[in-house]
């Protein structure tokens, strides 16, 4: 059985902006000892979109851009220019040296580039990019970590208390179950038990179960198997952590839905939902029902995630008049 497109970059960007420092303590343990944690950091978002217009790069997007001071306290900030690629690039190395001297060129601060690759190609590792010309060189070195290294260490992983030990798990269960939902399922499963183990807070809880959820997509009928588990584990133990309502409102285009929504209004919006693929139709329906009625039942979850579009349809224009969610499901 086949199992749902993966997509990786997303999830990553989204985990590094909530959980930084201990992103760079797990992947560039050298660099995280040399930032001064004490002091606060920022993400350059808009000045980076301005910085990539300005600099006519076309649709090549730098990920993220980070200001923050050293212990060493030479500089009074210094810039980190962090990328996650997910994909081979041909011309990834020199894209590389582009950005970072874009970077300092506008702020005339130093800069560091760092790389993640979440690819598949081994022999792929470009860390460097140069050129010379009349006895002049011109380029960059700059440090790479590979997720598929740490393939041979998956039990280690899931022992360390980092939260991306856990997201470099999932990642490589995810390339190495494609195309195989029964082990999908089961390597989802026992790294939701995981996280649950833990004893973070819950808000921790949500967002890394987000990312595993995202990046471990499964067919329907097992996403909702999966589901009445963690539903019945959150009942034993007192946890009730992840409602459906959360863990679908986090999935790829809802953001989108629901600012088309609020543009143009409740039933344009959800017109618009439905010109979404399936996947997009289910997470905006439930997050509808959810502001309208409160937090959905399991039961009314499970039967959005096994819904086929002509179904989901029928719910999201019922929703435009029901007074209840019996309305809404046809139960009355």
């Amino acid at each position: 059985m086949a199992t749902p497109d993966d997509d990786y970059d997303s999830p990553w960007k989204s985990a590094v902006l909530r959980y930084f420092p201990e992103f760079m303590a797990f992947y560039f343990p050298q660099a995280h000892a040399a930032i001064d944690w004490s002091r606060p950091y920022a993400f350059l978002d808009q000045e980076l979109a301005q910085l990539v217009r300005d600099g006519e790069l076309g649709r090549r997007r730098l990920d993220k851009l980070v200001r923050l001071a050293t212990v060493a306290g030479a500089e009074q900030w210094v810039l980190l220019h962090l990328e996650v690629q997910g994909r081979r690039e041909s011309a990834f190395a020199e894209r590389i040296f582009c950005y970072n001297y874009r970077v300092y060129d506008r702020y005339r601060r130093p800069v560091a580039s760092l790389v993640l690759l979440a690819d598949q190609a081994a022999r792929w590792r470009p860390g460097s990019f140069s050129y010379r010309l009349f006895g002049c060189r011109v380029g960059i070195d700059f440090p790479v970590v590979k997720l598929m290294d740490y393939a041979d260490r998956i039990e280690q992983l899931l022992c360390d208390a980092n939260p991306f030990a856990l997201l470099t798990a999932a990642h490589l269960l995810t390339r190495q179950t494609k195309g195989q939902a029964h082990r999908r399922r089961a390597a989802k499963w026992r790294l939701t038990k995981l996280l649950y183990q833990r004893q973070w807070d819950r808000q921790r809880i949500i967002d890394l179960y987000s990312v595993i959820d995202w990046l471990m997509r499964l067919p329907p009928d097992m996403e909702a198997r999966l589901w009445r588990g963690i539903v019945q584990m959150e009942r034993r133990e007192a946890m009730p952590y992840i409602t459906y309502a959360e863990r679908i409102g986090r999935k790829i285009g809802l953001q989108e839905g629901l600012q088309e929504g609020r543009q143009e209004g409740r039933q344009e919006g959800l017109q618009e939902g439905l010109q979404l693929g399936q996947r997009q139709m289910v997470e905006l329906l439930a997050r509808q029902l959810n502001k309208r009625f409160g937090t959905l039942p399991p039961q009314l979850g499970e039967r959005l995630v096994v819904a086929d579009s002509e179904q989901l349809g029928r719910w999201a224009m019922a929703l435009l008049d029901a007074a209840s969610l019996d309305e809404v499901f046809g139960d009355k």
